[in-house]
């Protein structure tokens, strides 16, 4: 290992000579670095990947220009601390190493961050203080041991990919659903029983990996999303079989009936109680979780039938894949579904 650190000495007094904006100690077997690396205080990039560094050392911090930092297949436990003192860094990369967290005091350090790329490491869980990363665009944590993903992440406004494959996610936070930047989203090989509805807040978003997941059916607002590519293979999707069923008799109770009727007076911005309702602030909180029937567009609050509609990604979507999916639709009422003419089916129990 002396060797190899004289050689890195050497690589970086030939770099101090030359003016270098970049500077790469690649797959060099180090396992540390020089302290002479702070004198390279110009350099905008430093790439360590392919190593056996464990740590770094504080006189890293003397790169007050580094802008981009690769440690990606090195043995590190945890992100080094000193990172929290390079304010410029935009790109960093922590791939292949056996880091189990993402420490909060450092995420709160690196605002400029555009880039992070966690893939292949043992992360549990994405910490709150991720939101501290107002200007990241690409997040990439691939194969690591999420189970949950944190309201805060929608607040990365900025974000346009978005790559949570391989980890144990089993659902998504309703916020996510505000990255209107975002463009491409992988979620594959998880535990997603469903997509959050309001995915159509997405609006920028062309890719959508959700392949190997025990989803059912996509959410109701899928069929709005501008997609160019789609792939979920290995899911459980329901399907389009003829079967017996009784239909129950439909009686909705006096809360249902009075909430119906309250949040189509509410479309009328004259009538009296929409004028009348902001005077009861927990009314107004009870009846925000209300939702518009598929078919006749009349408003209800708890009480609705469970449908589908198979939709053909090309002729409705615009894609170039023929495939058909099927999108989760609510109903108000039987008399709805009684109706003729339209595409939605009951949704069978297997129970």
């Amino acid at each position: 290992m002396g060797t190899n650190r004289e050689m890195a000495n050497n690589l970086i007094i030939r770099a101090l000579r030359g003016n270098a904006k970049s500077f790469s100690l690649s797959s060099k077997k180090i396992a540390s670095l020089p302290k002479s690396i702070a004198r390279l205080k110009f350099i905008l990039a430093l790439h360590l990947n392919n190593n056996f560094l464990s740590e770094l050392p504080t006189e890293l911090q003397a790169l007050q220009q580094l802008t981009e930092l690769n440690l990606g297949n090195n043995i590190l436990l945890e992100i080094p601390v000193v990172l929290k003192h390079l304010p410029a860094l935009r790109k960093l990369y922590l791939f292949g190493n056996k880091i189990e967290s993402l420490p909060p005091d450092i995420l709160d350090e690196l605002p400029n961050l555009t880039l992070l790329n966690v893939n292949h490491n043992q992360i549990k869980a994405i910490p709150p203080q991720i939101k501290s990363l107002v200007n990241l665009e690409v997040f990439s944590i691939v194969d690591n041991q999420l189970e949950v993903v944190p309201a805060e992440l929608g607040c990365l406004v900025r974000l346009t990919e978005l790559n949570l494959t391989n980890n144990k996610v089993s659902s998504l936070p309703p916020q996510m659903c505000r990255l209107s930047s975002l463009r491409k989203l992988y979620l594959a090989r998880n535990n997603l029983c469903e997509l959050p509805e309001g995915i159509s807040g997405c609006t920028s978003l062309k890719v959508l990996d959700v392949a190997g997941n025990p989803l059912s059916l996509f959410p109701t607002d899928f069929g709005s999303l501008v997609l160019e590519e789609l792939f979920c293979e290995g899911n459980n999707f329901v399907r389009a079989e003829l079967k017996q069923s009784v239909q129950e008799v439909e009686v909705l109770s006096l809360n249902e009936l009075a909430a119906r009727v309250v949040l189509m007076e509410d479309r009328n911005k004259l009538s009296r109680v929409h004028q009348a309702l902001p005077n009861y602030p927990e009314l107004v909180s009870m009846l925000s979780q209300w939702g518009r029937c598929a078919l006749c567009r009349r408003p209800f609050l708890t009480t609705w039938l469970e449908c589908v509609k198979f939709i053909n990604l090309n002729k409705d979507m615009g894609m170039k894949r023929r495939l058909t999916v099927p999108v989760r639709a609510v109903l108000c009422s039987y008399s709805c579904f009684n109706a003729e003419g339209h595409s939605y089916y009951g949704v069978a129990s297997t129970s």
